[in-house]
């Protein structure tokens, strides 16, 4: 057994947390290696550690047998070791080219030709199928990340780390992601995947390592263990996959769209005569390829994006014009899809960010002056609802948690309003199987409150586990509306293709 990586006892610790406690990990060559843990349980920090970001305070670091120490990301990169970031580092005027060659031009002359024939020969050789021309805010988040690969690939990297990777791809970009990982270790190279989805880590990896709350629990034979016994391996108890939901009578509209007409940032028509209703007590779910228009309507329901025609409705009040605070204050609720640029003030506390939609008013501030002790206290008790995890607590900055704590405290936050509608996009992205479990009870018992929920998910599975009724789009339209229990998801397919209930029956 040849390992090309070995840490053994690593201990990290950050102001209040310890991180990594005394976590061995060893990869073997040409191996796809995943490291599963819950949201914060140490699995980028000790990723970090092994790419030079942070430094261990204890334990030892063995590349291809020889002890090493790794003292910056150049140290790493010299040692043939690369990671593709959960979020990337690219410069979008740049690019593909400018991007991999940025940092290793070489000389006082800048080829960029030559370095465009080896980024073609190494798209190639991997099935990356990336254009070296192309500019990369013109190209989709699936191809930025194939980017990030070839960076890697481009410095001669034999271990690449991959670090939550499929966070923001489609379903088949993640098919594609795992082909492109396979085609590496033919090649010889090693992979570690860190990541919290069952279904990929049987899908792709040989061996896992499992973490919990910075402790390492074991070392397992994928093919030979079930989803299960890793999922709770990972969060310390039995969990359940499946949604208990109860059947409910849905009541009065809380949510109507009528007609409604939206254009995208290039001007051009994003939601075409979209008409829906959602009523108290019930989830209706949107099913549809990620581009569709889903993004748009969701903007223009909460007042991030203007409408060119049509109305929306809260509760019978016309909110078509009204202001985003208007909005909020009329009972709507949003979990956004992106959660640094939309969620949370990241420069802020946490403690500030739990009251971001209502410090102006009552507890939290009487005559424009802040009650300080009521807000803290309000974001504790969302922190300790939602097991959000961070090193200094509610006076931690909201971008120095994990990428899925920072989504648990969004949610925290949205349900801790109470609102007649919550609209959900993406709720459980980045979240590991115990925080999914408990989102998606909390949407549950939100609806049975007799309250409304609109979910956007590209998860199929997370659509009908939840949704009563489903709405689909296409091409900014609305193909059709089904109840979950008389359809499929074979259908429910065939519809987000563009195809309507009565066309496949002919």
């Amino acid at each position: 057994m040849s390992h090309v990586i070995e840490m053994l006892n690593i201990r990290k610790e950050f102001p209040g947390i310890v991180a990594n406690d005394n976590i061995t990990l060893q990869v073997e060559k040409s191996e796809i290696h995943a490291i599963l843990g819950e949201n914060g349980a140490g699995k980028s920090t000790l990723m970090s550690i092994l790419f030079g970001l942070y430094h261990a305070d204890r334990g030892t670091i063995k590349v291809r047998g020889q002890e090493v120490h790794i003292a910056s990301p150049n140290d790493a990169t010299d040692l043939g070791i690369g990671m593709v970031h959960q979020h990337f580092q690219l410069v979008q005027t740049f690019t593909v080219t400018e991007n991999i060659i940025l940092g290793k031009e070489g000389g006082f002359v800048l080829d960029r030709k030559s370095a465009a024939r080896k980024i073609k020969a190494l798209s190639e050789q991997y099935g990356l199928r990336v254009n070296p021309d192309s500019v990369i805010e013109d190209i989709t988040v699936g191809m930025q990340q194939r980017v990030e690969i070839l960076k890697m690939l481009y410095r001669d990297a034999e271990i690449l780390i991959f670090d939550e990777p499929t966070a923001v791809l489609t379903p088949q970009e993640i098919e594609e992601l795992m082909q492109i990982m396979r085609n590496m270790v033919k090649e010889g190279k090693s992979v570690i995947l860190i990541t919290h989805k069952l279904d990929e880590i049987k899908a792709v990896a040989d061996r896992c390592t499992i973490i919990r709350r910075g402790k390492m629990v074991g070392v397992v034979d994928v093919a030979s263990t079930s989803q299960a016994k890793m999922a709770s391996m990972m969060v310390g108890r039995p969990v359940n996959f499946k949604v208990v939901k109860e059947d409910m009578e849905a009541g009065k509209p809380v949510l109507e769209v009528k007609d409604l007409h939206v254009l995208n940032i290039k001007k051009t028509p994003a939601v075409k005569n979209f008409s829906l209703q959602v009523r108290a007590g019930e989830i209706v779910g949107i099913a549809g390829v990620d581009g569709n228009g889903q993004s748009e309507l969701v903007e223009a329901i909460t007042g991030l994006r203007p409408i060119v025609s049509g109305s929306i409705y809260i509760n019978g009040a016309d909110i078509s014009q009204a202001s985003i605070r208007e909005r909020n204050e009329s009972g709507v609720g949003h979990i956004p899809e992106d959660r640094q640029k939309r969620g949370l003030v990241m420069a802020a506390s946490l403690s500030s960010n739990m009251v971001i939609k209502e410090y102006y008013r009552e507890p939290f501030s009487k005559h424009g002056i802040l009650h300080q002790d009521t807000i803290d206290k309000h974001a504790q008790e969302i922190c300790d609802a939602f097991d959000v995890r961070s090193g200094e607590g509610i006076f931690s900055h909201a971008g120095k948690l994990s990428g899925g704590n920072q989504q648990k405290a969004i949610v925290g936050r949205e349900m801790a309003l109470e609102p007649d509608l919550i609209i959900a996009v993406q709720p459980t992205r980045g979240l590991d199987v115990g925080a999914i479990e408990y989102i998606h009870k909390r949407l549950v018992e939100h609806r049975d409150k007799g309250k409304a929920v609109l979910l956007v998910s590209f998860e199929l599975d997370e659509i009908f586990n939840l949704s009563d009724r489903i709405a689909v789009m296409n091409s900014g339209e609305l193909v059709d509306v089904v109840e979950t229990k008389r359809t499929n998801e074979e259908e429910v397919g065939l519809m987000m293709a563009g195809v309507r209930n009565k066309e496949a029956a002919l």
